[in-house]
């Protein structure tokens, strides 16, 4: 079965990944360190986890779990580049999916924006969500749910073997 981790300390789309559950009948695991108190949503199934506070603890927490078949949500490019060497799925917080095709620029990008900002540079901060992005995020977490599904119906990818 399909499972939604919530990289859910800075998650804005919570309250829309919860319709799309309850809607698809999915577990939610909403993962967070408590730095940002999140407050349950009451739903059968969604289920808060609080790890222990520190840096990438609910990272760690998430992609030691995560499994082909699942979605991860999350805005962190390096969790979503960890989900997708699991074999799992993730979509970030404004509809876009991460992919093996785009993960590594978006984690060159990455590297690059965080040097400037050691260097003392202003590297802007993302913009917030608007309606569209709401929208663009909703049916992009329907099309990765239906991806995920097949993906964990299908047999496993074999592994390559070279014939050298």
């Amino acid at each position: 079965m399909t499972i939604l981790y919530v990289d859910g300390d800075a998650c804005p789309v919570r309250e829309e990944v919860f319709r799309v559950a309850a809607r698809l009948s999915l577990p939610v695991k909403v993962v967070s360190n408590g730095s940002r108190p999140v407050r349950p949503p009451g739903l059968p199934q969604v289920e808060m986890v609080i790890v222990a506070e520190g840096a990438d603890k609910a990272d760690d927490w998430i992609a030691e779990r995560i499994t082909r078949g699942d979605v991860c949500i999350t805005a962190d490019i390096p969790l979503a580049s960890r989900c997708l060497a699991r074999g799992a799925r993730a979509i970030g917080f404004k509809g876009r999916p991460w992919t093996p095709d785009n993960i590594g620029n978006a984690l060159a990008g990455r590297s690059v924006s965080q040097e400037m900002r050691e260097r003392g540079l202003q590297t802007g901060g993302p913009a917030p969500l608007t309606v569209a992005d709401r929208s663009r995020f909703l049916s992009a977490l329907d099309a990765e749910v239906a991806a995920a599904r097949r993906d964990a119906a299908a047999p496993p990818p074999r592994p390559w073997v070279s014939f050298e």
